[in-house]
């Protein structure tokens, strides 16, 4: 077996000559080069430490370069946009007509300022003709710079500037747009209901109720009832009305009576059978399908308020010399005589009606 061998500690001078060839491996002077000084000399000369300001204007870039990326996100920034890549026939035609004159001077404003004023767009879940972007507001800008497209041979104006608005921001946009026109320009009652119509169409909102009161919450009851008739107007009809917008609300409202009272597809037929060349010949077109629907009962599903029972009016009582008193009454459905009287039976009625037929019958 292998003899323990005991361990005893080093003496003092022991001690002070392993110190001493410790001091020697590390002295530079000993031509010996410690590995980590290689290490942090190599870090040194990769890092190249950028002065004061140079690191302070690239901390200022990357916090602009994040507030851009912010701000593009909730489409606060504008971007230049194809103009034919833009619908203008969505939910933002505030205004389906134009004033000339109007339209001559804001062309001309932009052909020598250039357009200040962006117009606001949203990616649409219906693409119409393929475009990319329809239209919130600013309808006539768009316009203007299509016509100046036009006239320069589509050498010029080519593209529009616009802020492209984030989905959860396209309601508080049309909202904005709709209290700006009221005041400002005052849409026709066919457009309030057109616009109401085409946010549900495009998904913006779910049901034209919540449309119109979301883009007409500042309207009495009342008003919003009407809009939500002249909206379905423009869901039965709106593609074959080419005067709708000289509508006025009376006008509207008998349509959409007649349109709740099922005469939709009657009077599609009759708008695609004719060529109107004017407000007043497409309104006649529809005059005879109104006024048979003002005698029938509507539809409850399709809304709008119950129509009111006819009127039938009585003119006072003739007293006959047998007790029997007779009155003449005038309604929807023509002229009636009523009997009263405890000696009015069913065979007094019956020879009163044999004598009318002799007398009104032909000899």
């Amino acid at each position: 077996m292998a003899r323990r061998r005991t361990l005893q500690a080093p003496t003092a001078d022991a001690l002070k000559e392993i110190e001493a060839g410790i001091d020697q491996q590390l002295n530079p002077r000993s031509g010996v080069r410690p590995p980590i000084a290689d290490v942090v000399a190599d870090a040194a000369v990769r890092a190249n430490p950028l002065p004061q300001a140079d690191r302070e204007q690239i901390a200022r870039d990357k916090a602009d370069a994040n507030r851009l990326r912010d701000a593009e996100e909730k489409g606060l920034v504008a971007v230049e946009l194809p103009i034919h890549d833009i619908t203008a026939d969505a939910l933002s035609r505030d205004r389906m007509d134009l004033n000339e004159d109007e339209m001559q001077e804001l062309m001309s404003s932009i052909s020598v300022n250039g357009l200040r004023l962006p117009i606001e767009v949203y990616v649409p879940q219906h693409a119409e003709n393929g475009s990319a972007y329809a239209l919130i507001s600013g309808y006539r800008r768009l316009a203007a710079l299509r016509r100046l497209n036009a006239m320069s041979g589509g050498e010029r104006f080519q593209t529009i500037a616009a802020f492209v608005r984030a989905p959860q921001g396209v309601k508080d946009a049309m909202v904005a747009m709709i209290e700006e026109n009221e005041i400002r320009a005052s849409l026709s009652q066919y457009e309030r209901g057109r616009a109401a119509a085409m946010s549900v169409y495009d998904g913006i909102f779910n049901s034209v109720d919540e449309a119109v009161a979301e883009l007409f919450q500042t309207a009495s009851k009342a008003k919003r009832s009407k809009i939500r008739s002249f909206a379905l107007i423009h869901e039965d009809l709106g593609d074959l009305l080419k005067f709708a917008v000289g509508l006025n609300e009376r006008q509207c409202l008998r349509i959409a009576g007649a349109l709740r009272s099922g005469l939709t597809e009657q009077m599609r037929g009759a708008l695609e059978k004719t060529e109107p060349k004017s407000a007043n010949e497409e309104w006649d077109v529809l005059v005879p399908l109104i006024e048979q629907s003002e005698g029938s009962e509507q539809d409850p599903a399709r809304g709008g308020r119950p129509k009111a029972a006819p009127r039938v009016l009585i003119d006072e009582k003739t007293e006959l010399a047998n007790g029997i008193s007779v009155a003449r009454e005038h309604g929807p459905n023509g002229y009636a005589i009523r009997f009263y009287g405890d000696q009015v039976s069913a065979d007094l009625v019956d020879a009163v009606m044999e004598n009318i037929r002799h007398l009104l019958e032909p000899k």
